[in-house]
């Protein structure tokens, strides 16, 4: 652990020191993944020994076992921070980094120098000043920084080293520590007065504020219906060449007035303006006034239409758009991003920073006036400038790596189909963002016509006619809200004012008013990244935490709170509001920054949020106080209403879950269910429902077969539990096609006898089962599963159909259906079972049912021959299953005596390192 404070801490790498002329170095290059690694190690020579530290190599104390003997005494272990000694914290090696420190101490000692080439922001600043604390090296360290895997950048990094910034570990400290001061101080108020192991966090918190808060609006929300006209109307006459002849119109204007549309209408249901609203009789009145009236074009206005290219990628935008265009989740795009950085295809992927090298336009202007040409190359390259307040963490923005771009066809043989497909998606938007503008004109056609009892009525067409495609000829940015998105082209005729038309359709449309719309994962990040919350290498975290706190889960892409959520945010609202106040928590990424380019110390800066001020109650006060007020039992309640007779109705949160209670009722609410459907019809009608039906007699056993409503949905139970046992009674979820209410005996006793047992794999004797679980339909063998593409089969899979499912690729939820084989390349001679070509998750590979083996470097899938897929199959087989990666030592491992591994041979050292130790003189 550090002797001194954080703001007196910091190391001086330097000045360097050189052997003699005629040794030869050898270095030690760490960076934090495998990966990486793999890539740097090929772009230098055997001089350079390059190994991993496999991401963060210490921190603070997760639990009171990772605390040292020699500090459980102490009355601060529990937060792993003295905070009465300038928040000196207790960092402890992580237990499942402790055996590559240990190869990295053996590396450190045969090599002449040390590259930290860890990321270039806080969290990669933060390792390797973590690094120089466990390792304690005795040759010159250097920091080694870039924002590209490719060989020059490397080469061009080795050569510019710089000194660790100690500014920047201090910001990364600082933040650490205040996100554990206040989760282990406010986590505990929660676990007192809502629900036992939730969590609150300084983002995560805000975050879930965000999301309950728009869920509060949609409950309030009160729909407005509304009605209006729509035409289809034919010019008469010659028409040009590529002209249409006919248009869609909505009616806009009756009597001088406009018609109303959703817009008109506020959260309440009532209108903001002086518009006309029509309802269904008034439609239907109007249509019948209208027939055989005579129609002519009332003005034809035009605009010049113009629109520049979305800046670069940065994270939160790379985030929106991979959620949008590829379905993606923030982890999921950040962590293909990850491996296409780490492979050297495109530059650092947590960056707030719009900007491009002059490399980088240079590579793009090239690429526009080749695949493009010119008229698509504006004259000068375009400039960006960052939205985000303080962007300083990074460089550049996301782009293909190199002074040249690899086109998205080429690099498409190299990579996983969504890794290709997420550098297409990086590659178009760094291209468009040097073209041209796209350019055209938008044209507003009114049509009108009087009823026949002389009422005067206008229908509106508007159409956008794109004379240069500019940018959007590479790519076009996608939105989350309708109102926000470029209408597509849409040609309208040639028409001029006071030109009749013929009308051949004229139909009544309703309408009703929409709640504002749940957050995405790229809204709410979008969302945050407008208040200032957060950071690009923090986005994706917050997002899997509130899902894994179960703070929120998703229906389709959208986010919504759970009633869990709605208690935890009303306990910080009410009791702690500056820990859930959007300011004061972007304000503290502010100071962050301040911290970090050397305006603010950090001591200070937690003693102040921690202790407080004279006149301001800090963290410690702030919880110590008013644990006291809070109302458990009112924070915990939502209600819903009031019945007829005049008993109030709320959502309350349990130990046990949600539920409603009215007067002595209770009924348990399904976890699936959104707080925005607990209307208070909703809820009467589950608390009118019974607590059970019986559907029949089981033939087979004459116990009752009862249809239930839990807190995971409506299932079906067979006889009542005996309170006397222990043995819970046999029951099992309905499927979707089912109905609590309608349910019948034969559809209760045919998802009773699920599991169903199909019988033994050949191969091994062991079970396959199909059974439905609470994502679904599987087929199940062991520990393995995979999910089946409909219920139906839980009846009607066989045994031979279940062992081809088993043998395909596993994929994670909402990946979609496995994809075919890529190509069939005949039957292993050796065990007469067909071998296929497939694409997955790491690449293209081959495979037999049994053995998967993936396509070395220079093999094309087209040119793949049986020979060849059989030799790759062999030498999969020869080097036996893969280790299973986990945490911690296997079992097999811990239970190896002590002496028997201490015997294991070592791995060598890279012949040069070991060449140069050799010359190198004893350490005196």
């Amino acid at each position: 652990m550090p002797d001194t404070p954080i703001h007196q801490r910091g190391l001086t790498i330097g000045p360097l020191q050189y052997l003699p002329s005629g040794t030869v170095p050898t270095a030690l290059v760490i960076v934090e993944s495998p990966a990486k690694a793999k890539t740097i190690a090929g772009y230098l020579g055997s001089e350079y020994v390059v190994e991993s530290s496999i991401g963060h190599v210490r921190d603070l104390p997760r639990n009171a076992a990772d605390v040292p003997a020699a500090y459980k005494h102490e009355s601060w272990a529990r937060l792993g921070i003295d905070v009465d000694n300038d928040f000196k914290p207790l960092y402890v090696i992580s237990s499942d980094r402790k055996d590559q420190i240990k190869k990295l101490r053996s590396l450190v000692k045969e090599v002449d120098e040390i590259y930290l080439a860890t990321d270039e922001d806080r969290e990669g600043e933060a390792i390797a000043w973590h690094l120089l604390e466990v390792l304690h090296p005795r040759v010159p360290v250097k920091r080694m920084v870039f924002h590209e895997i490719t060989k020059k950048a490397i080469l061009e990094a080795i050569d510019n080293p710089r000194e660790l910034d100690r500014r920047l570990v201090d910001a990364q400290e600082a933040r650490r520590m205040l996100d554990r001061l206040y989760g282990y101080e406010v986590s505990p108020v929660l676990w007192k007065k809502v629900m036992p192991r939730l969590s609150a966090g300084r983002v995560q918190s805000v975050a879930t504020r965000i999301v309950v808060e728009r869920e509060r609006e949609r409950m309030r929300f009160v729909s407005a219906r509304y009605w209006d006209l729509s035409a289809t109307f034919h010019k008469v006459g010659e028409l040009e060449e590529g002209e249409p002849r006919s248009f869609a119109a909505t009616l806009t204007g009756l009597d001088g007035k406009r018609v109303a549309t959703g817009r008109d209408f506020d959260s309440k249901g009532q209108t903001k303006s002086d518009v006309i609203v029509l309802d269904e009789p008034a439609s239907a009145v109007l249509l019948d006034d209208l027939a055989d009236t005579n129609f002519a074009v009332n003005s034809v206005e035009s605009k010049p239409y113009r629109r520049r290219p979305a800046a670069p990628f940065m994270t939160s935008t790379f985030q929106q758009e991979a959620s949008r265009k590829l379905r993606l989740s923030s982890r999921e795009a950040m962590r293909f991003a990850q491996a296409l950085y780490e492979k050297g295809y495109i530059t650092y992927m947590r960056t707030d920073s719009t900007t491009l090298s002059d490399t980088a336009v240079a590579a793009a202007r090239s690429i526009i006036g080749e695949r493009y040409g010119r008229d698509f190359l504006p004259d000068a390259p375009r400039q960006y400038a960052s939205k985000v307040k303080n962007a300083q963490e990074a460089h550049e923005a996301i782009r293909p790596a190199g002074e040249s771009f690899r086109l998205p066809e080429q690099v498409a043989k190299e990579l996983s189909t969504t890794e290709a497909r997420v550098y297409e998606l990086i590659w178009q938007r760094t291209v468009a963002s040097q073209m041209t503008d796209a350019v055209g004109e938008t044209v507003v056609v009114r049509v009108g016509g009087d009823t026949r009892t002389g009422r005067a009525t206008e229908f509106s067409a508007t159409g956008t006619i794109i004379t240069h495609a500019g940018f959007r000829r590479a790519y076009v940015e996608d939105v989350d809200d309708d109102a926000d998105r470029d209408s597509d082209e849409r040609r309208l005729p040639n028409v001029v004012s006071g030109e009749a038309l013929d009308v051949a359709d004229l139909t009544p449309d309703g309408h009703e008013t929409s709640p504002p719309p749940r957050f995405t994962e790229a809204s709410l990040v979008k969302k945050l990244e407008e208040l200032g919350v957060g950071r690009p290498s923090t986005y994706a975290s917050i997002m899997t935490t509130i899902q894994d706190r179960g703070y929120v889960w998703k229906k389709g892409s959208a986010l919504v709170p759970t009633l869990t959520a709605f208690s935890v945010v009303t306990l910080l609202e009410e009791h702690f509001p500056n820990l859930v106040d959007y300011a004061f928590t972007a304000r503290m990424e502010d100071d962050l920054d301040e911290i970090a380019n050397g305006v603010q110390e950090a001591v200070p800066w937690l003693s102040r949020f921690y202790f407080g001020l004279t006149d301001v109650p800090g963290l410690k006060e702030m919880v110590n106080d008013r644990l006291g007020e809070i109302d458990a039992r009112a924070i915990n309640s939502i209600p819903l209403g009031v019945t007829a007779d005049g008993e109030p109705i709320v959502a309350r949160v349990g130990k046990n879950g949600p539920y409603l209670q009215c007067g002595e009722k209770s009924r348990s609410i399904r976890d699936d269910m959104a707080p925005d459907e607990l209307t208070l019809e909703k809820a009467i009608e589950l608390l009118d429902t019974p607590d059970d039906r019986s559907v029949g007699l089981d033939p087979e056993t004459g116990l009752d077969v009862l249809a239930r409503n839990g807190r995971f949905g409506p299932y079906v139970q067979l006889g009542h539990a005996d309170p006397a046992s222990k043995d819970k009674p046999k029951s099992a979820s309905l499927l979707s096609s089912m109905s609590l209410e309608t349910i019948t005996l034969d559809e209760a006793l045919k998802v009773l006898s699920l599991p169903r047992v199909l019988g033994a794999d050949p191969a091994d004797n062991e079970e396959i089962t199909v059974q439905n679980g609470r994502y679904g339909p599987y087929v199940k063998k062991g520990n393995d599963s995979r999910s089946l593409a409909g219920e139906d089969q839980l009846f009607t899979l066989s045994l031979d159909e279940a062992l081809l499912i088993l043998a395909e690729p596993k994929r994670r939820r909402g990946q979609g259906e496995a994809k075919g084989p890529l190509r069939e390349i005949g039957v292993d001679p050796d065990t007469g079972k067909p071998i296929v070509a497939k694409d997955g998750r790491f690449g293209v590979y081959v495979t037999d049912g049994e053995t998967n083996a993936s396509l070395r470097k220079g093999d094309m899938v087209e040119e793949l021959t049986l020979e060849r897929a059989c030799e790759l199959l062999a030498e999969r087989r020869a080097a036996g299953p893969p280790a299973k990666r986990g945490r911690g030592t296997t079992k097999k491992a811990a239970a190896r005596p002590a002496a028997k591994r201490a015997k294991a041979p070592a791995k060598k050292a890279p012949r040069k390192a070991a060449k140069a130790a050799a010359k190198r003189p004893a350490k005196k």
